[in-house]
């Protein structure tokens, strides 16, 4: 179907392939094919019903069973990102007395403490774009496209629960969803209210300091507001919470180093990537374009564009003072002048420190990166330069307009990324330069710290711990998801466990 296509238009297509008016259908798959720049269109998969065809298609169920008895046992889960509120709430369905704990704020406090910190630059160490209600994804371009391949009726059930609480209903057929930030928080407090409605209780402002062992099982946490214990305990803090990390670390739960990306973000007029993408500057009925980008060559580290967010902006997103981290995020509708992605490149954390390093040096090595770009300025405002003066080395001149409401300050980035990283980042921009026409005159500014953690919790498939035989560690915090989606399913499958247990 062409761009801008109607729902008339859509049923006229139906038409001429079955040659009758008597039916109706829905939409399976929709994704944009704009491979040929002279001929740009809708690829759609449809499902059809009509009484004038006899015809069975059988289908495959889908459906997450989640069983339901009244159980006498307490869960308490840590964070409330997508992975620990999933866990929590299937584990709601399923019968347990069920809390969840989380450090930060309400989104609706949050969403005033992150307006806050962007026209002052104070942080609020507990209620940030890393932390509070919704977890990281609640300020992002809310990116519901997963690889993982085993996880279709959890991933069902998610998007179906998704859209009880507001979401588009779209995201279940379109091939790159996504839901906006202005959509999140919306959803987010809608999604709490779900939970409540169901029994279900939320600590906000509950910092998790401790936990507190009786053999090979922990039996109570011990948090800013008091101790409060459990049967089962799921820790779902996502890749930012350190002092949970070192927490968890110290008290005997197994972590080990794993590889992950870092880099920084390039930032783009977005109607130039429109052009170079489609060939003209928009299309109707179709959102901003997107690019994918991938290097890989002989004496140089991956690298890759990460978490692109047409029509979006940059964002400071440390979780505490001191730290420097940038991400990218979007409204629903992506229509801000400027398109943003990160550009990293894949590294071991012992091969950034020349030497073998256990988890928690791991975590030290990455804090003492971000700790850096602030440093630079001594400000949240952060370091930047054109990707034509970072091809050459140099610093330079700064743009007029940017997304990133906190301030750039221009830097040489070779005296702040890693040697190997920078160099791996500098050959590869000289690539995408080439592939994407105009893609020097974007920006380079900050550290892109966030694609993963460097750090992966010892655990079975479920999620469970080998440390504490009624530990979960789940999302990516646990260093085995990334993404909504997959952190969400991540979530699940710990409580089925439970539940199966």
């Amino acid at each position: 179907m062409p761009p801008g296509f109607s729902e008339n238009d859509l049923k006229e297509e139906v038409f001429r392939n079955i040659r009758t008016r008597d039916f109706t259908c829905f939409i399976e798959n929709q994704s944009l094919d704009a491979r040929n720049k002279n001929n740009i269109y809708w690829q759609m998969r449809l499902g059809v019903s009509s009484e004038s065809i006899r015809e069975t298609v059988i289908t495959e169920d889908t459906s997450l069973i989640i069983p339901y008895k009244k159980r006498a046992r307490k869960v308490l889960v840590t964070g409330c990102g997508p992975s620990g509120f999933f866990s929590a709430y299937t584990l709601l369905l399923a019968g347990f007395d069920v809390t969840i704990v989380e450090q930060g704020s309400t989104a609706e406090i949050r969403n005033k403490d992150i307006i806050r910190f962007e026209k002052s630059g104070t942080l609020n160490e507990s209620s940030n774009y890393a932390f509070g209600e919704g977890g990281a994804g609640t300020f992002s371009d809310g990116k519901l496209t997963s690889r993982t391949k085993t996880i279709s009726k959890e991933k069902r059930f998610i998007f179906d629960t998704y859209v009880t609480a507001g979401a588009p209903a779209e995201i279940a057929y379109l091939s790159k969803p996504h839901l906006g930030s202005d959509n999140l928080m919306k959803m987010v407090i809608q999604l709490r209210k779900m939970f409540e409605d169901k029994g279900g209780k939320v600590c906000f402002e509950t910092e998790v300091t401790g936990i507190r062992i009786k053999g090979n099982k922990i039996n109570a946490l011990e948090t800013s507001k008091g101790i409060m214990d459990a049967d089962y305990f799921v820790f779902a803090t996502g890749h930012s919470a350190y002092k949970t990390y070192k927490m968890l670390i110290r008290s005997g739960v197994p972590f080990e180093t794993k590889p992950f990306a870092i880099g920084t973000r390039a930032e783009h007029r977005q109607d130039m990537i429109n052009l170079s993408q489609w060939g003209k500057p928009s299309l109707p009925g179709v959102s901003p374009s997107e690019y994918k980008l991938t290097f890989n060559a002989a004496g140089s580290l991956p690298v890759y564009s990460f978490c692109m967010c047409p029509g979006g902006r940059v964002v400071q997103a440390t979780p505490y003072h001191g730290l420097s981290i940038v991400n990218g995020m979007s409204r629903y509708r992506r229509d801000t002048p400027f398109a943003n992605a990160g550009i990293v490149a894949a590294v071991h954390p012992d091969r950034l420190a020349n030497k073998k390093l256990d988890a928690l040096g791991a975590i030290e090595v990455l804090n003492m990166l971000e700790r850096k770009f602030y440093d630079f300025s001594d400000s949240y405002a952060s370091p930047a330069c054109y990707i034509s003066s970072f091809l050459r080395g140099k610093s330079g001149p700064l743009p007029s307009q940017t997304s990133y409401p906190l301030g750039l300050v221009s830097a040489d980035f070779k005296e702040l990324l890693p040697e190997e990283v920078y160099h791996s980042i500098r050959t590869a921009l000289k690539d995408f330069c080439h592939k994407i026409r105009g893609f020097e005159s974007g920006v380079i500014l900050g550290l892109e710290s966030k694609t993963s953690s460097p750090v992966r919790a010892i655990r079975d498939q479920t999620g469970k711990s080998h440390a504490f035989e009624n530990l979960y560690v789940t999302g990516e915090g646990s260093g085995f998801a990334g993404g909504i989606v997959s952190s969400a399913a991540d979530g699940i499958k710990a409580a089925l466990n439970i539940i199966r247990g």
